[in-house]
């Protein structure tokens, strides 16, 4: 409860609900906690304890509690659950147990020792945990644009897909997720950051051990404006390798700080654990003086830089790229250097690279420069070293400072998410005057920066956003997309406090699994508030839509037409209008498709509230569960004859796996 307290954001979203609210959800509280702790006392297993050991989701055997008290049935002595209880109980179990990151086992050496565990201890914990996952997770009363009761607009659509070439195509992996420097008492907005820094992060975490396996892999940037405060541990030195600390007199506001060897180690293994593959953004001003905004006087001190490198080859770490400094280009954040310097900068590093990694059969990427987009700036910079980087990396936060009291109004206004291209076709743009084989990355994108906007960038409206920007960058040739973060911050893929995922998490795992490297061309015609974007599936073929409607009570119903040399303007699906309702009711979850049939993932938010942090899958809830297990992300299988339809404020994925073009074989 300490670390609840003390954050002022979860504490005001909290109680600016209202008092009826809050005395209704204690009283449910309430009724669930009997009905647990009459579950517990009488099924807890005998010589079951809580461990209090760190860092890990324990396996109290709830599916045991499952097996032999299945909702709506009498169990073996005689009594019946009633299906809300039961089912609703053991999901906020679930959840609650991953939320207090509760260690359970049973520990057979202890089993004659110990008498079984007291049930107020673990109806106690479980009841807090419930009441944690309430606050943290938002109220369904809180202020903010909701779906209408009622629909009160019909939109009928049609959407057209060029089959015959793809328009682009993204690297395998699409997904990226960074890792940031904080510090841990770094707060903005009332929001700190947290012990989910590079230097801080708990890696034997469960739950973010199974987020970065789901990606399989999951690609991670290391970096941030910090990365140019950090000096790394050299082996043998006696020095002590403290870390970042808060200090408004020096550069960005933070002292310099260490990384130790014994940490890298440690997160080499977790990346090898985990099946990641990494890049890492190196101090490119370390040795300069920085004098002010735009002045940065000497020269680079590569030392300290060649030192990691050596050491990492030395263990064997695979790196995929190695990045240099952080957004430093145009005018930069906090300083800048010039091309000149840059370049200069990027043709030493190169030289270290080709020295250290002589003896690799494959070398790292060199990535740069790290920076907002400036036009001026880039053109120069590829003249200068359009034969020395493989990666031109930029960052994107279309939507302001988190501070932005307008944020909402941004992220539903579709001319505003139409801005974030200009950036990424002027950099395709210089790419392709240089005639460099480099490819561009959007290294870093928040969404809202300096640390995002707490139940709104971590909340289910982000998702409106972030895929629509996924969509973009993929139609304009953009090879990797780094969601800044994958935990930290207002903008986390997952809770920095729980480590259990946003809704942004879900969207992108959908995106992954769903969204082939293949671009197709895509067009919508009806709504503005549409949003559509259209890939060759991944791992599969056919074709995957992703829809996005940004309206409040406009539903949308679509005719699909694909135009193929082979299939020229087939009309794949007929347009009618039933209720969305009816439509979810009519079909089944996680059957195996035929050619009559397509998947479809509804995506909405719980209460149909755009600030909650629970999202809902073809209605149902998405829960992690208490062994840190994510939930299987099932889609409803329909008709090919049922029309397509959007819910006001949803996403909407669907997979047509027997429809064959040409740009997808």
């Amino acid at each position: 409860m300490e670390g609840l307290c003390s954050n002022p954001i979860v504490l005001d979203s909290f109680l600016r609900s209202s008092m009826e609210a809050l005395l209704a959800q204690t009283m449910v509280l309430a009724v669930k906690t009997l009905a647990c702790s009459f579950l517990l006392m009488k099924y807890l297993p005998s010589g079951a304890v809580i461990s209090k050991e760190e860092n890990a989701i324990g396996s109290f055997p709830i599916a045991q509690l499952h097996a032999k008290n299945k909702p709506g049935q009498e169990n073996e002595d005689g009594i019946t659950i009633p299906s809300e209880v039961g089912v609703n109980l053991t999901g906020q179990l679930e959840m609650a147990s991953a939320a207090l990151q509760l260690h359970m086992v049973v520990d057979e050496e202890r089993r004659e020792k110990k008498p079984t565990i007291h049930a107020a201890v673990f109806f106690w914990s479980a009841g807090l945990s419930v009441l944690l996952y309430f606050v943290l997770h938002g109220s369904s009363d809180a202020k903010g644009p909701k779906v209408a009761e009622e629909t009160t607009m019909i939109v009928n659509g049609s959407l057209f897909i060029n089959g015959t070439a793809f328009v682009a195509e993204t690297d395998s992996s699409f997904i990226c997720a960074t890792l940031d420097y904080g510090p841990f008492d770094h707060c903005v907005h009332g929001l700190c950051y947290g012990k989910v820094t590079i230097l801080d992060l708990d890696l034997n975490n469960k739950i973010l051990q199974n987020a970065v396996k789901a990606f399989s892999p999951l690609k991670i940037r290391m970096g941030g404006t910090l990365q140019d405060r950090l000096i790394y541990q050299t082996p043998g030195d006696s020095k002590p390798c403290n870390p970042i600390k808060i200090k408004k007199s020096e550069l960005f506001g933070f002292s310099e700080g260490c990384l130790p060897m014994s940490r890298w180690d440690e997160l080499h293994s977790f990346f090898k654990q985990t099946g990641a593959v990494v890049t890492f953004g190196l101090n490119v001003l370390y040795g300069r003086t920085v004098e002010s905004q735009s002045s940065v006087m000497g020269e680079w001190n590569t030392s300290n830089a060649e030192s990691l490198l050596r050491y990492t080859v030395n263990k064997g770490y695979p790196m995929m790229g190695w990045e240099l400094g952080n957004e430093l280009s145009g005018q930069g954040i906090g300083t800048s250097l010039t091309v000149k310097q840059y370049a200069t900068d990027l043709k030493v590093f190169q030289s270290i690279v080709n020295d250290v990694y002589s003896g690799s059969q494959v070398k790292p990427l060199i990535m740069a420069p790290g920076g907002f987009f400036d036009e001026g700036w880039f053109k120069d910079f590829m003249d200068r070293a359009n034969d020395t980087v493989q990666v031109v990396s930029h960052h994107i936060y279309n939507l302001g400072l988190g501070d932005d009291d307008h944020l909402m109004d941004k992220i539903l206004d579709p001319s505003y998410l139409d801005d974030v291209a200009s950036p990424i076709i002027g950099l395709q743009k210089i790419l392709q005057a240089s005639r460099s084989s480099a490819v561009a990355w959007i290294g870093e994108a928040g969404g809202a920066a300096n640390s995002g906007r707490h139940l709104v960038t971590d909340a289910f409206a982000s998702s409106f956003w972030y895929l629509d920007q996924l969509g973009i960058a993929a139609s304009h040739g953009t090879k990797t997309h780094c969601r800044q973060t994958l935990v930290g911050g207002g903008y986390g893929l997952l809770n920095s406090s729980t480590f259990l995922p946003n809704p942004d998490f879900y969207s992108a795992l959908l995106w992954h699994r769903l969204m082939g490297s293949r671009v197709l061309s895509t067009s919508f015609t009806g709504s503005k508030k549409i949003r559509a974007y259209s890939h060759c599936s991944k791992n599969s073929t056919g074709i995957t839509l992703l829809l996005i409607n940004l309206d409040q009570n406009m539903t949308a119903t679509f005719d699909v037409s694909v135009d193929d040399k082979s299939q020229n303007g087939t009309l794949i699906l007929a347009q009618a209008i039933p209720s969305h309702q009816d439509r979810l009711s009519r079909t089944s979850r996680g059957s195996v498709t035929d050619e009559s049939t397509r998947e479809e993932y509804h995506l909405t938010a719980k209460d149909g509230n755009l600030h909650t942090q629970v999202t809902v899958l073809n209605g149902e809830i998405l829960l992690v569960n208490g062994f840190g297990e994510f939930p299987e992300l099932k889609p409803v299988i329909s008709s090919q004859s049922d029309p397509l339809i959007i819910a006001p404020y949803s996403i909407l994925f669907v997979r047509f796996s027997h429809i064959n073009i040409t740009a997808c074989v």
